[in-house]
């Protein structure tokens, strides 16, 4: 259920894309989806050869000893779940902000900030080792929050559908736009940390709910974007030439000097 559900909200968010796009398509589609594509393939391999086996082992051995910090806290059986994805999202927010804050992540991470156009596939691409040495970070998220199996399938499934979305070429009105960005990372949001602009890129790093921006005062919100020259550029600076943008410069970046 859960991978129909991935699949069709990508169906619809592409053919969104193709009637309302929220920023001028430059670069050819087809060329930039493949390449995207091929990256986050070397990624999903290490996900499901890492860090799922590890993930469900750690959550299974907590469930089963009733270890973290939603065994200790007094909820309901009911809010747990919630608990669950909120405490999830907001450790994710601590993550992404390492990636950008430490070097050698950065290293890694800007990979995924090197495509110089947002769509849906700029969505799932990230480096495999970024993934690789994402795997300790996740592992300690569980075990300390205390996520079940059950919790942590729940939480992937809401992250992919909101990162899919909040990377996805689509224009939505603009008064929606707002009204969804009190809650949720929007298309325009996400836009904004992906700038070249060094103020702009370090804002705006939560990954589900805006409320973790708010919290640390990282939120970035720009409503002007409504024509294409106000809309941020993006990529990495002193890396937008189209020898930067090829397949084996985005793997092979990481490791070079």
């Amino acid at each position: 259920m859960r991978a129909l559900l991935v699949v069709g909200w990508v169906a619809g968010l592409l053919l969104w894309e193709c009637k309302r796009a929220l920023r001028p398509v430059v670069d050819d589609k087809w060329t930039r989806d493949r390449r995207n594509l091929a990256v986050a393939g070397l990624a999903a391999a290490v996900t499901q050869v890492l860090e799922v086996p590890v993930a469900l082992a750690i959550a299974g051995r907590g469930a089963e000893r009733r270890q973290g910090l939603l065994r200790i806290l007094p909820l309901p059986p009911w809010a747990k779940p919630v608990a669950a994805i909120l405490l999830l999202d907001y450790s994710l927010y601590g993550w992404h902000w390492l990636t950008h804050r430490v070097p050698f992540l950065w290293n890694f991470h800007r990979v995924h900030h090197l495509d110089r156009e947002m769509d849906a596939s700029t969505a799932v691409r990230f480096h495999f080792g970024e993934i690789a040495l994402s795997v300790g970070y996740r592992a300690a998220q569980i075990r300390v929050i205390g996520v079940e199996p059950r919790e942590y399938a729940a939480w992937q499934g809401f992250l992919m559908l909101c990162i899919l979305f909040h990377h996805a070429n689509i224009r939505l009105p603009l008064v929606w736009e707002r009204r969804l960005a009190a809650v949720l990372v929007t298309p325009r949001l996400h836009g904004i940390h992906h700038s070249v602009v060094r103020e702009e890129v370090n804002s705006n790093w939560s990954s589900g709910l805006t409320v973790w921006d708010r919290l640390h005062g990282t939120f970035r919100a720009d409503w002007r974007a409504e024509l294409p020259e106000d809309s941020p550029v993006l990529g990495v600076e002193g890396m937008r030439g189209d020898e930067d943008q090829t397949l084996r410069w985005a793997l092979l970046l990481p490791f070079s000097r």
